[in-house]
């Protein structure tokens, strides 16, 4: 077996010790004679200079890598993915035993080629024979040659996954004339394998020997060998059958010729008469390939001869490829086409072989990103050769070219123009990234999985490819058919993929699809069917500014293009008259609420797939916008929300234009700002305008209260506004005098507003409620220097000084910091208009847990931000749904023990330089000197970005600080979102939860034939908890928020209603269950957690505290909730557990239906 002894022979010296590797010792023990002594070095030992490598290394490190940490992690990368010496030598081993077998293999008589009963009844041959006869004669001759070829023998295969090819070349004699045609050939080459099959899977060698699809080609079975033990899954050797060199005249296969036979294929006794037969390429090229296998392990080989960067090269393409999902199935992006590509570049010398691995990694993402082979073709071919053919002919027969260098292989046969795109757009998205310094480059390319589900912003599957028979049958592709094998998937997805392109030409920046897969089989079994592939998924990534347009405009109907709209289109095209006066052809797509118009791609797919390739609606199982039902405000029409969300904020413009304009107010309003989660978009049930109903509730002079005897009315939020008043000297210096004074200037304006603008208000001390458009604001006055007040503290000598109180700081958060973040992600909204929506999945995720109260809606808000600003890997988020998958993601995999989450909020923190400080000199010195001049050197020269600045200090300080930290322009070393909540444990069962719900859910959308219930991951597990208390569903004023809704609503003595004026203030804020957890929290907060789900939840969820169940000495102050027993003779207060389960059903009478106790975890 040529090159296997070779690799034998290296493996045998072993592997060389690695300098600077600590050795572990035990105890130091007295040095002997024979002991090496330390070195005693001379001050010019010490000192000596840097040798030209470490100099070359020093300058690559300051060049390329933003910083020597990137340089380490793909050190430390490569050397986990580098296969080790040890396990080269047990694969030797394996290949040395595998030789031997093969020779000894015995030959069998011929017969003809559809006689197959000399084969073993426990052996299937691997290949579907359609049509079965065939001309031609078999018989099985031993192998003439084996050949390890491919990426073992260049070095460059990578773990997990170690496979070894073996080239087993077919002897001469079993082939006849015209064995090119009509499959004989490949027929051939499937017996061939299957009596090899027969023989070894007799031998104790192999723990497994099963068929499989070379890429999922069905032309291609391979076998696969794997070695027998606790070492099956250390290799796959994979034998690979190819004819001896000049067994095939090279001109029958090239691109125009044809191979298959229409007769033989149809089954039709005669050919048609005049019926010229169409060319096969993609049948040629499969026999071609199997004929250059040695010529190009030859060609690699002498391409990676002195270049160690190749390897490594090759190494980290492979990950970043594998991370894609792009190297594996029919059409991918294979290591061996990636390898071939790195040798073209350095043919072209766009490589030098001194690169380093991460110099030919960008050099060949470079070169993706910038050509476009489904255009221009690139050849390996050196010599012109006039009677090969030309880059022309191998577009005319294939989407994307890349031929190889015998100049009649494409490489890239089977690929789609779709999926080279998608090739192309990940290389231009990743060296954006690599030249992006406020991106860990390393962690975002090579260790980011890119799912599709988490790629794509929606995902549609083909659930019965089946139909793309009828497809084939539709769009008249007999000839595809032949020359795929009859393979129906292969031959109708590129025309499936080209014509969902041009229908979402405007709306969709990609269109991919996933590449068809089959999985090995026992040699036992039939081959794997076309339709086994199981469904096909395609991923979309929209243009978010078009994705959603109603309007298909055409060109002017008397223009000849407008034919072709028409049949394109079909009976959607309609003649409509424009606002300039031109009559066109137009689709227009019915969409009333924004939720449908993000569906409108749906309607495009489903709609052209049934027209043009006779796919049905039921085929399709569109998963883009399964999530949304969660955060529907009520029935189907009214969507999900975005336009209430609209509706409140153009409320709230009117109402600070009002209170801008009031006259007569002692001092001017300076500033309005709304701090509501709605006039930021991300409140999760945005309110609706309401009008009461009097005879609902109890009427007490101009108040409305809750009736007992009723339900509990619906839940009113108040819109929380701030309003800053200018400042005076008239305003005091006390904080007593200035709550006053605030108090005062509440009953003021809600006296004006009514007199001036006819508004219903409710004054109150802190604050003022207004009834206006439906809605109920809330305007609580604030002076800037308040704060500054709260903040004195008269120390006992006398003197004033300033520092924080919990009041100082609540008022900041309240009147600074919250109107500021409000008006940043009303920006991020108009910027990204999923960004809302994405929000409140998430929130309406973390209740649904019976979190919310352990996780500020803040923070919440700035994680799901965080997704928008730094998507890298992906690209910002175009529909909810992704976005929530990522702000799963980002929960379960961020490491919060050792990073801070730094979210660049208006862009106001700066990375390092994009230039290097020598680059921008000239810049420099062309400003003529002067303070200027010195400015920009300050700013080149500045070492720590904030960035740096914040992750530096962050480490520093690491155990003062939360344990969820979260960085921000205005909040840089406090993380006052987090800063209180949530604690460590609570931290760790989101991440638990968020994994799990990603894990499920991901695999709910992944499966087409699945029921789809993606609710699941918001129905929260209540096993996990000690107690659970049972409520009234008429007592829950936001029942109808629950994740499954209520079949039968209850009243709640409200109407839809935005145009009330003079009415009775309806009932604000006022939720029984939020009062009742506080008053649980207040009595047995030392003893217990509470949990519940705000929008709506049946069931509040008890844990009790560990540490409060631990016997404690009796003590008569600390006898609260708690009883006296005896413990080894001693008095101790232990919990009184049926006494607290008692209280709880007595504080919550009316409220509570019952309290369920898990007495298993826990004795009464």
């Amino acid at each position: 077996m040529a090159g296997s002894p070779e690799a034998a022979e290296e493996a045998e010296q072993g592997p060389e010790p690695r300098a600077g590797v600590a050795v572990r010792r035990g105890k130091r023990t007295a040095p002997t004679a024979a002991d090496p002594q330390p070195a005693k070095l001379s001050r010019a030992e010490l000192y000596k200079p840097p040798t030209s490598e470490e100099l070359t290394q020093l300058k690559e490190t300051e060049d390329l890598f933003h910083s020597s940490l990137l340089r380490l992690q793909i050190e430390e990368l490569l050397k986990e993915v580098t296969l080790k010496e040890t396990k080269k030598k047990k694969i030797d081993a394996f290949l040395h035993e595998i030789n031997s077998l093969l020779g000894a293999i015995p030959e069998t008589p011929e017969t003809e080629l559809t006689d197959q009963a000399w084969l073993s009844k426990d052996v299937r041959v691997p290949f579907l024979q359609v049509p079965f006869n065939v001309k031609g004669r078999f018989h099985f001759v031993p192998p003439a040659e084996l050949k390890v070829v491919g990426s073992y023998l260049l070095g460059t295969c990578i773990r997990p996954e170690i496979n070894v090819d073996i080239a087993v070349t077919m002897p001469r004699e079993i082939f006849q004339d015209k064995d090119n045609l009509n499959q004989r050939y490949h027929r051939k080459r499937a017996l061939y394998l299957s009596h090899i099959a027969q023989h070894l899977s007799k031998e104790k060698l192999f723990g497994s020997v099963k068929f499989a699809y070379m890429d999922s080609n069905h032309l291609k079975p391979i076998l696969l060998l794997r070695p027998q033990g606790k070492d099956e899954k250390m290799v796959t050797v994979r034998l690979h059958a190819c004819p001896e060199s000049g067994l095939f005249k090279p001109s029958r296969f090239y691109p125009s010729k044809n191979n298959v036979r229409t007769a033989w294929f149809m089954e039709q006794s005669a050919p048609k008469e005049g019926a010229t037969e169409p060319p096969t390429p993609h049948y040629n090229n499969s026999i071609l390939c199997d004929t250059v296998m040695l010529s190009h392990l030859h060609f690699l080989s002498n391409a990676a001869t002195d270049f160690p960067g190749m390897k490594d090269g090759l190494a980290l393409l492979k990950v970043w490829l594998n991370q894609r999902q792009l190297s594996k199935g029919l059409g991918c992006f294979s290591g061996f086409l990636v390898s071939m590509l790195v040798a073209y570049l350095l043919m072209k010398r766009k490589i030098v072989k001194m690169m380093s691995g991460y110099q030919v990694l960008r050099s060949t993402l470079q070169f993706l990103a910038t050509t476009d082979l489904s255009v221009t073709g690139i050849s390996l071919a050196k010599d012109a050769d006039p009677s090969l053919p030309v880059l022309d002919d191998f577009h005319q027969a294939f989407e994307v070219v890349f031929v190889d260098p015998s100049g009649l292989v494409n490489l890239c046969a089977d690929m789609t123009a779709s999926k080279y795109h998608q090739v192309q757009f990940e290389a231009k998205r990743s060296m954006e990234i690599l030249d992006d310094r406020m991106v860990d480059g390393f962690q975002v390319l090579l260790m980011t999985p890119k799912p599709m589900l988490r790629t794509f912003d929606h995902v549609f599957h083909l659930k019965h490819v089946s139909k793309l028979q009828g497809a084939c049958k539709k769009m008249q592709l007999l000839n595809e058919l032949m020359d795929r094998g009859g393979n129906y998937v292969a031959a109708a997805l590129p025309f499936v993929v080209s014509l969902l392109a041009r229908g979402l030409s405007q709306r969709a920046q990609l269109v991919a699809h996933s590449l068809p897969q089959i999985p090995e089989w026992p040699i036992d079994a039939e081959p794997p069917k076309h339709k086994d592939v199981g469904p096909l998924t395609f991923g979309l990534l929209f243009v978010p500014e078009f994705a959603a347009s109603m309007l298909e405009k055409g060109p002017q109907a008397d223009h000849p293009e407008a034919l072709e709209f028409r049949t394109f289109w079909g009976e959607k095209s309609e003649l409509r008259r424009f606002q300039d006066g031109s009559i066109c052809e137009a689709v227009v797509w019915e969409a009333s609420t924004v939720c449908q118009k993000r569906l409108i791609p749906e309607q495009i797919i489903r709609h052209l797939l049934k027209l043009h390739a006779d796919i049905p609606e039921s085929s399709i199982c569109y998963t883009g916008a399964l999530l949304e039902s969660v955060i529907r405000t009520g029935k189907e029409a009214w969507g999900t929300g975005e336009e209430a969300m609209v509706s409140v904020v153009c409320s709230y413009d009117d109402l600070s234009r009002k209170l801008w304009n009031l006259k007569e107010l002692p001092l001017t309003v300076t500033a309005v700002q709304g701090v509501h989660p709605a006039l930021r978009y991300t409140d999760v049930f945005p309110p609706i305008p309401v009008k009461p109903i009097y005879s609902f509730h109890n009427r007490k002079k101009h108040l409305l209260l809750p009736s007992e005897e009723k339900p509990c009315p619906a839940y009113i939020t108040p819109l929380k506004i701030i309003c800053h008043m200018e400042g005076s000297g008239q305003w005091p210096q006390d904080k007593g005098a200035i709550k006053r004074i605030k108090a005062a200037f509440h009953l003021q304006l809600a006296e004006l507003l009514r007199q001036q603008h006819q508004l219903v208000c409710r004054p109150a001390v802190t604050h003022t409620d207004v009834y206006k458009d439906g809605y109920v604001f809330r305007l609580q006055v604030a002076y800037h220097r308040e704060p500054l007040i709260l903040k004195e503290v008269v120390t006992p000598e006398g003197m004033l000084k300033y520092q924080d109180t919990e009041e100082s700081r609540q008022l900041e958060l309240e009147t600074l910091h919250l109107p500021y973040l409000t008006s940043s992600l009303h920006g991020l909204q108009q910027q990204h208009p999923v960004f809302g929506s994405t929000s409140r999945l998430a929130k309406r995720w973390i209740s649904a847990q019976l979190l919310s109260d352990s996780i500020s809606e803040e923070c919440v808000d700035l994680l799901v931000a965080f997704l928008f600003l730094h998507p890298a890997p992906f690209t910002p988020p175009s529909s909810p749904q992704v976005g929530f998958l990522r702000f799963l993601n980002l929960l379960a995999t961020f490491d919060w023990k050792n990073n801070p989450l730094i979210v660049n909020l208006n862009t106001g923190l700066t990375g390092w330089s994009h230039k290097r400080p020598w680059d921008c000199l000239d810049s420099a010195k062309s400003w003529g000197g002067g303070d200027s001049y010195t400015q920009l050197l300050k700013l080149i020269y500045k070492k720590d970005s904030d960035c740096t600045e914040i992750k530096n200090k962050f480490v520093a300080a690491r155990s003062r600080l939360p344990i969820m930290f979260l960085a921000t322009p205005k909040d840089q070393w406090s993380s006052m979102w987090t800063r209180e909540r949530p604690s460590a444990q609570i931290l760790q069962r989101l991440v638990l939860l968020a994994s799990e719900s990603r894990r499920a859910l991901e695999e709910q959308l992944m499966d087409p034939l699945s029921d789809q219930d993606v609710k699941m991951v918001f129905r929260p597990p209540l096993d996990f908890y000690d107690v659970l208390i049972h409520l009234n569903p008429n007592q829950i004023p936001r029942h109808l928020e629950s994740v499954d809704r209520p079949v039968k609503s209850t009243s709640r003595g409200v109407v839809k209603n935005s145009s009330a004026m003079n009415i009775l203030f309806p009932v604000v804020d006022y939720d029984p269950v939020q009062l009742y957890l506080q008053e649980l929290r207040g009595a047995f907060d030392d003893l217990a957690l509470f949990f519940y789900d705000k929008h709506g939840g049946e069931v509040i969820a008890v844990l009790w505290k560990p540490l409060s169940f631990q016997p404690q000495p009796f003590k008569v102050s600390s006898m609260k909730g708690r009883k006296v027993t005896t413990l080894n003779n001693e008095l101790v207060c232990v919990p009184n557990v049926e006494a607290i389960l008692e209280d709880f059903e007595i504080l919550g009478e009316g409220l509570v239906r019952s309290v369920e106790a898990h007495t298993e975890k826990w004795t009464i």
